[in-house]
C-alpha cells in the first residue's frame, strides 16, 4: 500500500510520561505551599488594591544551569531586600520561539549540540524550577509547546503567552486550563486587540485535544482561567509604554469589560531591542506611577550576570559565563541599581 503518513518524519522517540517525571522529581510540600502562596500574591497585585510592584526579571533563557543558579541566588537575596514594595519573580524560560530557526531552549536542546534530548531537557527544567523555589523565589516562564505544562506547570507561579502565539487558539485553550496567572503579550505589530480577545477566550470553559498525566491523548475540559492580563511589549510600529499608550490600553480593556491592569515588558520593541535601554523604560513607568497611574502593576526585564548576548551556535567551551545566547540582557550591577531605584521610587505609595 502507498505510504501516506509520516513521510517527512525521520524518527519518533518516546518520552517519559508526565506522571513518571513528576514521580521522579516530585515537588515537596513546602514547594507546593510556596507556589500556592506566590500565585495568590501575584493575583492580588494584578487584580486587587495590593500596591506592591510585580517585577518579572531574569535571563532571556536558561541555557547554563550553573549560571542560572548563580543568578537565582543573587536575585533571592535582592528580592528579600525589597519585598515590602516589590514582588520579584524570576524568569525561568526553557522554551524560545524562533522567527525562522535557531536554538529552541533548554527543554528542546539541553546539551546545546543539536541532539534535541527532550527527555533530559524536561528533567533539567523541572529540577531547576525546584531549585529556584527552594531559594524563596517565585518562578515565571513562557508556555510555548502545549504538552510541556503537564511536566512543569505545577512549579510555575506566573506564565506568559508570547506575541507570536497570543492569536493561537491552541494557546488560548491551554491557558484556560492553567493554574497560575497568565500574561498575554500584544501582537508583534504592536496591536492590542488579539491580547484582549485572548484574555476573554482563556477566561471561558474550553474543550480541546491534549495529553493526560499518563501521556495518553485526551479530551481536556477546562473551567477557564480568570487570572489573565495584558502585557505590553511594543511592536513593529514602535514602543507602547508611554502615558498615551497606557491610556489607550486602559480604554480598550474597559470597553472589553476587563480589569485595567497592565504589565509592561521593558525589553523587545519597547527598548528597540537594545537591552541597555530597559532601565530607561522602567523610569518612564515609575514616573507615570508617581504621577498617579494605578493601572501599571508591574514590569518585565531581561537580566543576566553579564550584559548583552553572544552568538550561538558555537562550541560550548567558548561560551562566556553568564551571557545570554538568545536576547541581550542587562548585567547584574545594572539589575541591582534598577531594582533599588524601583523600591525607592515606590516609597510614596506606602507612606
Amino acid at each position: 500500500m502507498q505510504r501516506t503518513s509520516d513521510i517527512n518524519v525521520v524518527a519518533t522517540r518516546a518520552l517519559p510520561s508526565p506522571a513518571a517525571l513528576l514521580r521522579d522529581l516530585p515537588k515537596s510540600e513546602a514547594q507546593a505551599a510556596f507556589v500556592t502562596h506566590a500565585r495568590e500574591d501575584i493575583h492580588r497585585i494584578i487584580f486587587t488594591d495590593d500596591r506592591r510592584f510585580l517585577l518579572l526579571i531574569g535571563p532571556c533563557s536558561i541555557h547554563d544551569i550553573e549560571a542560572g543558579r548563580d543568578y537565582a541566588q543573587r536575585l533571592a537575596a535582592l528580592a528579600k531586600e525589597v519585598s515590602d514594595r516589590v514582588l520579584i519573580v524570576m524568569r525561568v524560560y526553557f522554551e524560545k520561539p524562533r522567527t525562522t530557526v535557531g536554538w529552541k531552549g533548554l527543554v528542546m536542546d539541553p546539551h546545546l549540540d543539536g541532539s534535541h534530548d527532550i527527555a533530559a531537557g524536561l528533567r533539567l527544567g523541572r529540577a531547576f524550577l525546584r531549585d529556584v523555589l527552594d531559594l524563596g523565589l517565585p518562578t515565571a516562564t513562557e508556555f510555548l509547546d502545549p504538552i510541556t505544562p503537564q511536566y512543569v506547570a505545577d512549579l510555575v507561579c506566573w506564565g506568559a503567552i508570547g506575541a507570536r502565539t497570543t492569536e493561537s487558539q491552541t494557546h488560548r485553550q491551554m491557558a484556560s486550563g492553567l493554574s497560575m496567572p497568565i500574561g498575554f503579550k500584544n501582537s508583534t505589530d504592536g496591536t492590542l486587540q488579539a491580547a484582549v480577545n485572548a484574555i476573554k477566550a482563556a477566561g471561558q470553559p474550553q474543550t480541546f485535544l491534549g495529553v493526560n498525566l499518563d501521556g495518553a491523548a485526551a479530551a481536556v475540559d477546562t473551567r477557564g482561567n480568570p487570572n489573565c492580563h495584558v502585557v505590553l511589549r511594543g511592536g513593529s510600529s514602535g514602543p507602547n509604554y508611554s502615558a498615551a499608550h497606557i491610556a489607550q490600553t486602559e480604554a480598550l480593556l474597559a470597553k472589553a469589560g476587563l480589569p485595567q491592569s497592565i504589565l509592561v515588558d521593558c525589553s523587545h520593541d519597547n527598548s528597540a531591542k537594545k537591552p541597555e535601554l530597559q532601565p530607561d523604560v522602567m523610569r518612564a513607568l515609575l514616573a507615570q506611577i508617581a504621577a498617579g497611574n494605578r493601572s501599571i502593576m508591574g514590569a518585565m526585564v531581561e537580566s543576566n550576570l553579564a550584559a548583552g548576548n553572544q552568538s550561538f551556535p558555537q562550541p560550548k567551551e567558548k561560551l562566556r559565563y553568564g551571557v545570554s545566547i538568545t536576547d541581550g540582557c542587562i548585567d547584574w550591577a545594572t539589575t541591582e541599581t534598577m531594582v533599588r531605584e524601583i523600591h525607592a521610587s515606590l516609597a510614596p505609595r506606602f507612606s
